[in-house]
């Protein structure tokens, strides 16, 4: 048989030298999938995609679109280049259109075109002005866009860091609950705690809880809208009691001073030219998450709240795990007792009043045959009067009627304020002065009670003056010193004993 096999014949390839190709680096997946690199020779240079964009953008920035049919445009990066005549147009009217605060409905791609633009500083004169469109732009397209959350909210941030605009992270967790990055919330919190810690949100707190408080029953059964209203609160009353008791609140009991700088990329997976306001910009903040004991703090601080609203509220079952420390805790216990008792009082329905249609036609009907009997008789009466009126002098006459109807003394509607003595000012913070101007007349009384040698037997004579309950006029005043002073002026019916020398200042 005839052999027909081959032999093999292997060749020797030295490896030790790289081909020409692997000079030639490969694209990331990223870029590839992303970007469409136009380019065109323009003044001896090649102009990226970015920058034809922005280019076209200032050519476009004033054209105003005449009314248009809608074309659909998807695009996974849209810009002009690769929009067709139709939906050029569609775009230019739609533009002018949210430009003037109405927005109709249109296709994702065409908002990423506009969000662009207002990135890099086309559409408006002022950076402000840009913000607030972006803002509004993300707000009314949101729901029928949800895809927008995911890149606005970064891109918001980004506008507001190379512009140098104030803007609250609370803000933006208020407009969607999806992610932030951890640094800026972290930004977030160190700013609130310092100053403002009443303006804290639920939302942003959620970072700093040690388990997901969205899982319980009570969340989701109505007790997300009674922590959203009352955390803040109960946030608030601990700083200040610890600030009042501990010279330190919140910020300063942990120690959150260590800084920490980070570089953060500027407006990742848009269409922006990076020569406008750089790539990239530093953070310094302080990793607020990453301390322990603060987060076991404010979630030993929820879970006493949610356990003293869940037994207020009728809710069966309570968290477990590590407590509060009584002295804290029972500073919040007792404040939403007071709050609960409040809201019950003012969610006291007046008695319904019905209207027996029948009775009242009767009524009328005997009414208006009295009034004209009445008026019968006051006929005969006035002719009388004229007869006899020759015979009784006119001054005698009215003298009589005055002494049978006394004048009563006029009543004085002057409302009732604190009046300080003239170097308060020179003592007192300005937050004084404003608690003073909210105070209404009830509550300037309520005080003056309580600095009263009998301030139980005083503040139950302005309840009952106002046909209201003591405790209600107590936490209407609490109410007001939350939001002027930042503390509760008034505990166990009594004021605050370290606010006892404000009031020294008063005039009696």
């Amino acid at each position: 048989m005839k052999d027909d096999s081959r032999q093999l014949e292997f060749i020797e390839i030295d490896l030790s030298e790289e081909p020409e190709t692997a000079a030639v680096p490969v694209p990331e997946r990223s870029t590839m999938a992303h970007r469409q690199f136009h380019s065109r020779q323009a003044s001896g240079s090649i102009l990226s995609s970015e920058k034809r964009f922005v280019e076209e953008a200032r050519h476009l920035e004033e054209t105003e679109g005449e009314p248009a049919p809608f074309v659909p445009f998807m695009s996974y990066w849209p810009t002009y280049g690769v929009m067709n005549e139709p939906q050029r147009e569609w775009y230019l009217y739609w533009r002018s259109e949210v430009r003037h605060e109405r927005y109709p409905d249109t296709d994702l791609s065409y908002l990423f075109v506009h969000t662009y633009e207002l990135i890099n500083g086309i559409g408006w004169n002022e950076p402000q002005v840009g913000f607030d469109q972006l803002k509004r732009l993300w707000i009314q397209y949101r729901a029928r866009h949800p895809q927008l959350d995911v890149y606005m909210q970064e891109w918001l941030m980004d506008y507001a860091l190379v512009h140098q605009l104030y803007m609250s992270m609370s803000e933006i967790l208020d407009v969607t609950s999806g992610y932030l990055p951890a640094e800026m919330l972290d930004m977030e919190m160190h700013r609130i705690l310092q100053n403002h810690v009443a303006e804290v949100s639920l939302k942003l707190l959620r970072r700093y809880y040690d388990y997901d408080i969205t899982l319980s029953k009570f969340y989701r059964d109505g007790g997300e809208e009674v922590l959203e209203r009352y955390i803040p609160k109960v946030m608030a009353l601990v700083d200040s009691y610890l600030l009042r008791t501990r010279q330190g609140g919140i910020v300063d009991q942990f120690k959150l001073v260590n800084e920490r700088t980070t570089e953060r990329m500027l407006f990742r997976k848009a269409v922006y030219d990076d020569a406008l306001y750089g790539k990239s910009v530093l953070l310094t903040y302080v990793p607020i998450g990453e301390n322990t004991d603060f987060v076991q703090f404010v979630t030993r601080i929820f879970r006493c709240t949610e356990n003293k609203c869940r037994e207020l509220l009728g809710f069966r079952g309570r968290l477990r795990g590590k407590t509060l420390e009584p002295e804290l805790a029972g500073l919040i216990e007792r404040y939403l007792d007071k709050a609960f008792a409040a809201e019950k009082a003012e969610a006291v329905k007046k008695p319904i009043i019905r209207i027996n249609t029948e009775r009242l036609l009767s009524l009328q009907q005997e009414s208006e045959y009295v009034r004209k009997a009445l008026m019968i008789e006051e006929d005969a009466i006035a002719e009388h009067a004229a007869v006899s009126s020759d015979s009784i002098p006119l001054g005698e006459g009215e003298a009589k009627i005055n002494d049978d109807f006394p004048e009563e003394e006029p009543i004085s509607h002057e409302p009732v304020g604190l009046q300080w003595e003239e170097t308060a000012a020179d003592v007192l913070d300005e937050e004084w002065f404003r608690l003073a101007e909210q105070l209404a007349p009830q509550h300037v009384l309520v005080i003056y009670a309580l600095l009263g040698a009998e301030p139980d037997t005083g503040l139950m004579r302005v309840a009952e003056q106002f046909g209201t309950m003591p405790a209600l006029l107590l936490d209407e005043v609490n109410d007001l010193a939350m939001e002027t002073i930042g503390d509760l002026l008034i505990d166990s019916d009594r004021i605050v004993p370290e606010y006892m020398n404000v009031f020294e200042h008063v005039k009696r």
